[in-house]
């Protein structure tokens, strides 16, 4: 079963989370921004096999550069266009994360690049900047923010998972362990009435 931990857990600053998956392929989940990923990263396994984006926010790109030059990896994420990102990964592609293959669901609405990770058999979700623990949801006022669209990708992802769905890692925030699908429903109905 893979390992997931949040190398940005307690850095200060303007920082996403960021998860280093162990397992059969070592994926790093965002790169965070303003501490030193490569010693966290290096604290804790030996090699990294990838850098996968949920998307391309400063705060979640911003460790790209010292994770690349130090493991000497790919970055993979939805747009190829991106001077960072490397490896292009399309709606529905998989993506093997850990032990586990993650199905790519492209989720705008926070930004137009937004990828989110999910595996039926792993029952894990990473699901960047679109849904948060306790019903938040993805900005909407930074370019490229759209609600409506957001909703519509909330709508998506909950067509997508299912009572499988066991974690969920976010951008910001706690992970949630607990009845994942329940914050997704939660973030749904927030931004429908906020809208």
């Amino acid at each position: 079963m893979s390992h997931v931990r949040n190398i940005a857990q307690g850095a200060r600053g303007f920082t996403s989370n960021a998860f280093l998956v162990e397992g059969e392929r070592t994926v790093l989940v965002d790169a965070g921004n303003d501490f030193d990923a490569v010693s966290r990263i290096e604290s804790a396994v030996d090699d990294l096999d990838a850098l996968v984006l949920t998307h391309t926010h400063p705060d979640h790109v911003g460790n790209v550069g010292p994770v690349v030059e130090a493991f000497d990896v790919d970055v993979w994420g939805f747009d190829p266009d991106q001077d960072l990102v490397d490896r292009a990964i399309a709606d529905g592609d998989e993506v093997r994360i850990g032990d586990h293959e993650h199905v790519a669901l492209h989720t705008p609405g926070h930004k137009d690049d937004h990828l989110c990770f999910y595996s039926e058999e792993a029952g894990t979700l990473y699901a960047g900047d679109l849904v948060f623990a306790n019903g938040g949801f993805g900005r909407t006022d930074l370019p490229e923010g759209d609600r409506a669209t957001l909703i519509e990708s909330v709508e998506y992802l909950l067509e997508t998972v299912d009572d499988s769905l066991s974690a969920m890692y976010v951008g910001h925030g706690p992970a949630v362990e607990t009845d994942p699908i329940h914050h997704v429903e939660l973030a749904l109905q927030s931004a429908r009435m906020s809208a």
